[in-house]
């Protein structure tokens, strides 16, 4: 095997450098392991998305074709009956507006609530710290039950059948703001001083210098929260039992997928013309309308989720 000769300059002196086979083998070698890297990360990616893939195709699919095929991605006879189903309700949108209007305010509510008292507690010089970090500590690991938060936030409070029901019962979450208060911890406490010199207190000095460095750790835990909004439904289910026009966009489709179960009669009370969809490609139509809103947040705030989370986490 011929070895190639290069002509290297060391100190003004010019020198005879040799890569044969072991540089070539080294070369070799690094490329079929970057191959099998983009192999393996594109299987997994694959088999990653293929049951989303699934769910859209056999949301259009028959229930014949559900039936006799167990995969297929695209289906051989393309039908809008569980979506003509899901949206024959003219409810649909009044509940679409529910959702998005908890989400918003309700990551609002947690993201200020989670900041401010993320910010005091990052802070060693307050008063009683020590006793406030146990008790968030414990919360994160005791509660009292459904029972005892249904009769304060039903009976007590009176808040049923309204949107506070279900915006102000996780109003905080401990490990969120646990989190969020180490990447307090980790700003530097200079920029803070100097702040302060120039005549800020504490809520100058959150909003304009911990805020605007807290970007990445503040997005990534909005959309955790918004998430959570988006896919909540148990809560709702709960305390919006007498206002239905009050209902999320989840808890209307849990009952579209109840009555698709249903007998005829139930099913065509929704809407006099209405089809008999197949009963499964409704709970798979149900899956796309209900996930592809909140997907579309992903692809803005994606970049932030490493930075935001790990920083917080590391940091202390």
């Amino acid at each position: 095997m011929s070895e190639k000769t290069d002509i290297i300059t060391v100190n003004g002196r010019q020198m005879k450098a040799s890569s044969g086979a072991v540089g070539q083998n080294a070369t070799v070698g690094s490329r079929i392991f970057d191959v099998l890297n983009y192999v393996i990360v594109s299987i997994v990616a694959f088999t990653t998305i293929l049951p989303f893939i699934y769910i859209i195709g056999a949301s259009f699919a028959t229930e014949y074709e559900l039936a006799t095929r167990p995969m297929f991605i695209i289906p051989r006879d393309v039908t809008l009956d569980a979506y003509r189903y899901i949206f024959s309700s003219n409810k649909i949108l009044l509940s679409f507006g529910n959702s998005v209007f908890i989400t918003v305010f309700g990551t609002i509510i947690n993201l200020f609530f989670t900041v401010t008292m993320a910010y005091a507690i990052s802070k060693t010089r307050l008063r009683g710290r020590n006793f406030f970090l146990n008790m968030i500590i414990f919360s994160m690991f005791f509660s009292g039950g459904m029972i005892p938060s249904y009769i304060i936030i039903a009976n007590i409070l009176k808040m049923k059948d309204t949107y506070w029901s279900v915006l102000l019962p996780g109003a905080i979450s401990a490990y969120n703001m646990m989190i969020v208060k180490n990447f307090f911890q980790g700003i530097p406490q200079e920029l803070e001083e100097s702040a302060a010199i120039d005549g800020c207190n504490d809520l100058g000095v959150l909003w304009k210098i911990v805020l605007p460095l807290s970007m990445p750790v503040l997005a990534t835990f909005g959309l955790f929260y918004a998430v959570g909004h988006w896919n909540a439904y148990f809560g709702a289910m709960i305390y919006m039992s007498g206002a239905r026009n009050k209902w999320p966009l989840q808890v209307l489709l849990r009952e579209i997928i109840i009555l698709a179960n249903a007998s005829a009669g139930d099913m065509a009370s929704m809407d006099p013309n209405f089809v008999q969809p197949p009963e499964q490609s409704i709970k798979m139509a149900v899956i796309v309308v209900s996930t592809v809103p909140i997907m579309c947040v992903y692809p803005f705030l994606q970049k932030y989720f490493v930075k935001g989370v790990m920083v917080g986490a590391l940091k202390g």
